[in-house]
């Protein structure tokens, strides 16, 4: 968890963080998460998110740090994580008393205590069947902007029901981790935003409403455990009572929706229209601004979180850094600087020569192995260290354009944009 405070000039002027695995051992996690006996589910405890907040919080006051000062507040959540509360906690959570850190407080208000997280696969039944209810995966795209993913909202919530309806019963709200921080600071639950919204499977992208078929599909009286969805940029009210009581915040501090980890870098990059980003990770991901996406079956489209009429185009491939640096051992000594010297002393198009490199199942596209081509198209079982260099890397560039372009992006000469 992590905490930034900015002035009116974006200058920082205080940074923090709490690390769950080291400062919260008590919660047992491995890189925040624990790994299920299944090796699928994949959950956060819900309490140790809460205990985190009230320590970075805390961390924060013993600081000295004048939190009278804030203006207003807003976060980004790890997108596709879910919390359920249980009936009556909007009570609990609206009377905090500020002489408690809020994690004692609210400990009996979750009828899930522990939350599945983006990391969780255990879904794989809900999926199809969601897809099936709605005629298929290319039609579940085009409404909610993504074919069914494991990890997606409403797949767990289907999930939660089919295996534990009572535990469902019990479930008066269901957030997504980035309204469940802002219904924290809120003091009652807080609305899921457009952007985050948009990866659950349940979002009409296009009319920004919840999808009757999409729910039915999931679970019974799912609209109301859900609330309304808003625009991302949306004062949501001030902060409560708890929070100026205990920690000095003034009580005209405005909450702004929260939103997903991928849209708030969409916003936090200051993206515009026809720009766009690609972070070479573990995964490389790829996100744009887009105007008129088309919803394919591979990547996804979400709600633009600056700009509530337009898109934002998110693309994931699993085989990115480690697979670079694996061809760098193999070609390069192990050398980032070889590496770029062989890179270097090739031509632009390689001769023709051409290269897809998936050590692990790609996710866009689903493949996997080593897959070379020569100039006239033939399959070959090799290429010299410098082509094969220049090979990944216009391959693993090419394939993210191609990909980009599926789902609407427009490359434009710079003449044409003049």
């Amino acid at each position: 968890l992590k905490v930034i405070a900015i002035d009116d000039r974006l200058r920082v002027i205080y940074e923090d963080n709490v690390h769950f695995d080291k400062d919260l051992p008590e919660f047992k996690t491995q890189g925040g998460v624990c790994i299920h006996s299944d090796r699928l589910t994949v959950t956060s405890p819900v309490l140790m998110w809460v205990k985190a907040l009230d320590m970075i919080l805390e961390k924060m006051k013993s600081s000295g740090f004048n939190f009278s000062q804030v203006r207003a507040l807003s976060g980004a959540g790890q997108q596709h994580g879910s919390v359920y509360w249980k009936k009556g906690s909007i009570q609990i959570l609206k009377n905090a008393s500020p002489e408690l850190p809020l994690h004692q407080s609210l400990k009996g208000c979750f009828s899930v205590s522990n939350s599945p997280v983006w990391m969780d696969s255990s879904t794989a039944s809900q999926c199809s069947a969601l897809e099936e209810a709605v005629g298929g995966a290319q039609h579940l795209a085009s409404i909610t902007g993504s074919r069914a993913y494991e990890r997606f909202t409403g797949n767990q919530i289907a999930k939660i029901y089919s295996q534990n309806p009572e535990v469902y019963k019990q479930t008066e709200r269901i957030s997504l981790v980035s309204s469940f921080a802002a219904s924290l600071f809120l003091g009652t639950y807080a609305p899921i935003d457009y952007s985050d919204g948009s990866g659950m499977n349940l979002l009409q992208i296009w009319e920004k409403v919840w999808s009757k078929s999409c729910l039915d599909a999931c679970a019974p009286g799912l609209e109301e455990r859900l609330g309304c969805p808003v625009p991302s940029h949306s004062v949501l009210g001030t902060i409560s009572p708890y929070y100026s009581q205990r920690y000095g915040f003034s009580p005209d501090c405005k909450i702004v929706a929260f939103t997903g980890d991928n849209p708030a870098s969409l916003a936090g990059m200051r993206l515009q229209e026809g720009d766009i980003a690609i972070s070479l990770g573990t995964s490389d991901t790829l996100f744009l601004w887009i105007q008129e996406p088309t919803p394919a079956l591979e990547g996804h489209i979400l709600c633009n979180p600056v700009d509530s009429q337009t898109y934002m185009a998110l693309l994931c491939f699993k085989n990115g850094s480690l697979m670079r640096e694996r061809i760098r051992d193999d070609c390069a000594s192990g050398s980032w600087d070889e590496f770029s010297k062989a890179l270097s002393s090739t031509v632009a198009g390689n001769n023709g020569n051409l290269g897809f490199y998936f050590d692990v199942m790609e996710i866009t596209p689903e493949a996997v192995g080593i897959h070379r081509f020569n100039r006239d198209n033939q399959k070959v079982p090799g290429f010299p260290k410098e082509v094969e260099i220049r090979a990944l890397i216009e391959g693993q560039f090419m394939a993210k354009r191609i990909h980009a372009e599926k789902l609407g992006y427009k490359v434009c000469k710079y003449d044409e944009q003049l």
